[in-house]
């Protein structure tokens, strides 16, 4: 079971308001006895109550979902601390009040009633305080589960998307394929093993699965790989241009994400018109946001009956990169498609950076 300091800090904190509150309670009950006496023996009794649990429950085996003792163990270790906090914080409490000379009368030890009042208070208030740092932990543990429970979520949703896309393009890439050969067997032949080196890799990343984090560095790699796959399809029609700073490489992303987003620009903004046009992927850092542009000079999107920018453009690949920064950023993942003052358009993906 770890330490952990400000935890421990915590507890002693909530103790000491409990001490406070029920000391004042007494004080309202009786109030012809000194409140700074009652407080005194209140601090002191639950302090010691409090190290004795939570202090000595790290020294007997504990369960993980609450990291305390459970069985006869837990039963020993709070009447221990109950019985030991009473005798020796009451000891305490006789110490300072007559240290001070803040008794009213006698010391507590030495009046009956004071002290069936008191074991009855210690040994409430022990078994109340007990329960409620068992639950606290228990709450803590039941909400790191759930957080644990909802990354592995998105996780498999993010898995799940990948292997969607993954047929999407190598079935419009062995059309593609089909069509070439007809026509030119020299290029289907080195189209076909792009197409092979580029399976290979995205075979690799997913056998890497979780061990290796996927960065930027890959992700630009691998569209570098499925864009000279189109550029051979589509001859001189397609240029392309990728920037990735050094300084972003690393950065981890959802694998396939820009992938969509270029296959997106060829096919409804490049390969419409008969000159072709020029795609460049951009990364940058906006504050502590990572934008991914997508930009070409492709045909451009339509303006809308109500005068706002039509994007035109709603594909499976769209909307799969949608909900895949959903799935891993949530609200704060983004995809923004605009017309670009050229005539073209640019999709743009914000997240937020890796620190």
């Amino acid at each position: 079971m770890r330490w952990d300091s400000i935890s421990k800090l915590q507890h002693a904190l909530h103790t000491w308001a409990f001490c406070l509150a029920i000391a004042t309670l007494q004080y309202a009950f009786q109030p012809e006895k000194p409140y700074i006496t009652q407080v005194v023996y209140s601090l002191a009794i639950g302090s010691v109550i409090w190290a004795i649990i939570d202090l000595g429950r790290h020294a007997v085996p504990s369960a993980a979902e609450t990291g305390w003792p459970t069985g006869w163990q837990g039963s020993a270790l709070m009447a221990g601390g109950i019985v030991g906090g009473y005798f020796l914080g009451s000891w305490v409490g006789d110490a300072l009040c007559q240290h001070f000379g803040w008794y009213a009368s006698t010391p507590m030890s030495q009046r009956p009633v004071d002290v069936r009042n008191s074991v009855l208070v210690s040994v409430t208030a022990g078994i109340a305080g007990t329960y409620y740092f068992y639950t606290l932990n228990k709450s803590a543990y039941l909400q790191r589960k759930m957080v644990e429970a909802d990354h592995l979520a998105n996780e498999a949703r993010l898995k799940l998307l990948e292997t969607q896309l993954e047929p999407h393009m190598l079935f419009n890439t062995l059309a593609n394929l089909r069509a070439l050969i007809a026509v030119d067997p020299e290029r289907a032949q080195t189209m076909l093993d792009h197409m092979i080196a580029y399976l290979r890799a995205t075979l690799s990343a997913s056998r890497a699965g979780n061990d290796r984090p996927h960065t930027l560095q890959d992700e630009f790699a691998r569209l570098r790989d499925y864009l000279e796959l189109m550029a051979i399809r589509m001859g001189p029609r397609l240029q392309f241009t990728l920037e990735l700073p050094a300084a972003l490489a690393a950065q981890t992303v959802p694998a396939l994400l820009l992938q969509p987003l270029v296959e997106n620009s060829i096919q409804h903004g490049l390969e419409p018109q008969v000159a072709g046009g020029h795609i460049t992927v951009r990364a940058s850092q906006q504050g502590a946001q990572l934008c991914l542009d997508v930009i070409d000079t492709g045909q451009g999107i339509a303006p809308a009956q109500d005068g706002t920018a039509s994007t035109g453009r709603s594909s499976f690949g769209l909307q799969q990169v949608r909900e895949r920064l959903t799935a891993a950023y949530g609200p704060l993942g983004t995809l923004k498609i605009v017309a670009t003052p050229t005539g073209g358009t640019r999709a743009s993906a914000t997240f937020p950076l890796e620190i």
